[in-house]
């Protein structure tokens, strides 16, 4: 999770992008939680690939890990050399089984881990596949291929960003050789070469598929992606309004998150609305947005919106995006 996140700013200038929250809760942390959830056995330790974010950042991340109930640590990758790169910077984890994933996606499963075979790579069939690596598979069901954004059609089954190695060892051994024998593509080292390789060698990999998968790479994508976390959190019973809120005069429609301590008077909410702790809303209607935390909204009608952290907004209509300690 080291990349700059520049598809999403204004709004992670601030904020690496793994840590903006979805309905609440920031990106990483769900990532994790589920992917906890599907594994049979006792995690023992998260391992972070960050940039520069920071002591704060990095405190957050570490107590992530420890409401697990798992050691947190940090990997720093300086240089942007590609996915087998940054995976490389966490290599004194890699001594036995590993989960490795991409911190930008976050995905419905209703599964347990198949530890059976090699690894297991989760995929999902996308319409247009040119934008994403893809497997092929052999008559048995096993993965035969690893292709990197094929620009004529091999497959629709696109990789999401999530792998479980059996023998994490042996994909350092297979890291190490790219990097010192400098095998890249498109300038970068790749982890599906590094998988590729290992396959070769005999290996055998599994696809795993999800529900639902959902970026958070953009703003169009971040307001999808709450809206199909609250569809889904509604539909499990969750209750997503806390209560320490003050809703004042005003219509929730659900689902909607509103968090810790959030005012709302006088105004319409929802549907798909995630309003972030010590947030004020008055005097408006809103549906389909996120509002981060401690900021204030009013005399607004906003749809498809995204306001950052500490931020005042008081215009209508439009589909803004806002974002941190910003007025307008």
């Amino acid at each position: 999770m080291a990349g700059r996140g520049s598809r999403l700013r204004p709004h992670t200038l601030i904020t690496p992008k793994p840590l903006i929250p979805i309905a609440g809760k920031p990106i990483v942390q769900r990532l994790v939680e589920d992917i906890v959830a599907l594994y049979e056995g006792t995690v023992e330790e998260i391992a972070f690939i960050i940039g520069d974010f920071g002591a704060e950042v990095e405190a957050e991340l570490k107590g992530i890990a420890e409401k697990l109930g798992s050691k947190g640590t940090i990997y720093h990758q300086d240089e942007p050399l590609g996915t087998a790169h940054a995976i490389w910077q966490a290599r004194d984890c890699m001594d036995e089984e590993i989960i490795i994933a991409f911190a930008d996606t976050l995905f419905h499963a209703d599964f347990k881990l198949n530890r059976e075979r090699d690894g297991v790579i989760w995929v999902k069939k996308v319409k247009d596949p040119r934008a994403y690596g893809v497997v092929t598979l052999n008559e048995e069901g096993v993965i035969d291929e690893l292709v990197e954004k094929p620009q004529e059609f091999v497959s629709d089954l696109a990789i999401i960003g999530i792998y479980y190695i059996k023998d994490g060892a042996a994909l350092r051994n297979e890291i190490q050789y790219l990097l010192d024998n400098d095998i890249r593509e498109k300038g970068e080292y790749q982890l599906t070469n590094a998988l590729e390789n290992l396959k070769e060698k005999g290996a055998a990999f599994l696809p795993g598929e999800v529900d639902e998968w959902m970026d958070c790479g953009n703003k169009p994508a971040v307001i999808d992606t709450t809206e199909r976390v609250l569809a889904y959190e509604h539909h499990q019973g969750k209750n997503n309004i806390a209560e320490s809120a003050e809703i004042k005069n005003s219509v929730i429609l659900q689902p909607c998150y509103i968090g810790p301590n959030a005012r709302i008077e006088n105004s319409v909410i929802g549907p798909y609305v995630s309003i972030g702790q010590n947030t004020v809303v008055s005097d408006s209607i809103i549906k389909h947005s996120a509002i981060r935390e401690d900021s204030a909204v009013a005399n607004a009608l906003l749809d498809h919106a995204m306001i950052g952290m500490k931020s005042q907004y008081s215009q209508t209509p439009s589909n803004p995006s806002v974002g941190d300690y910003t007025h307008i």
